[in-house]
């Protein structure tokens, strides 16, 4: 995925090179509080420099209406494309719709818009990377024990296609049982916490499946603290 963002800005600087013109794009975050969307960013800068493209990072703290307000003032300052990681796939299709009637194109990365135009969307199939954990976890307990589910920030495209190919895998083993499902919003203090309280309510866990690396972390360190 960060192949294809930087791809998508040296197409930008080709064209600013060849008409000779200068381009901006606004790079919208959910959050910089993750690795992952950090490394994003820092892929995204290291393409634009020396190519004539200027980046302007937006973070928007899991926050839908503070992201909305961000790609406002990308609106507001005519920028030539807006690249929008979404906090929450439904709350961004009115940020979406404003670029949109102000001419100016629209991709999305890692999670996606409900709505509006979207010219490219970048992101992973999170329906079969959820597919594929299923059929992990089944197959390291030999298709039988009790499973935690941590999911991510509800209203994102990535933990409910995450979440159906889960569920779509472990529905084919009637010995495993999804006894917890919580949300810790792809956090990993949340997972931390979350984690510790379903153990208090039932430690006979035999796996974790979470959403993200982050609530996995999390989850790991109430395990290790419990001692199991």
């Amino acid at each position: 995925m960060k192949k294809l963002l930087v791809i998508t800005v040296f197409l930008v600087a080709a064209s600013a090179f060849l008409f000779g013109a200068t381009y901006r794009i606004g790079l919208s975050l959910s959050t910089l509080n993750n690795p992952f969307f950090v490394t994003l960013r820092d892929g995204a800068l290291q393409a634009a420099a020396g190519l004539g493209v200027e980046v302007i990072v937006a973070d928007g703290r899991d926050n839908p209406a503070k992201q909305l307000g961000d790609i406002e003032d990308f609106v507001q300052q005519k920028l030539d494309l807006i690249v929008i990681n979404p906090t929450d796939s439904d709350a961004i299709v009115t940020a979406v719709e404003e670029a949109n009637k102000a001419g100016i194109p629209v991709i999305t990365v890692d999670r996606g818009a409900n709505g509006g135009m979207v010219i490219a969307h970048i992101a992973s199939d999170n329906v079969a990377g959820g597919m594929m954990a299923g059929e992990y976890v089944a197959m390291l307990l030999d298709g039988k024990g009790n499973v935690v589910e941590l999911e991510g920030i509800v209203g994102t495209s990535a933990a409910r296609d995450r979440g159906e190919g889960f569920g779509a895998a472990i529905s084919k083993y009637p010995d495993i049982k999804i006894v917890a499902k919580q949300v810790a919003n792809f956090n990993r203090a949340e997972g931390l916490v979350v984690m510790e309280n379903i153990l208090q309510a039932n430690p006979n866990i035999d796996a974790v499946f979470a959403h993200n690396d982050e609530m996995a972390l999390g989850a790991i360190e109430a395990i290790k603290a419990a001692g199991l």
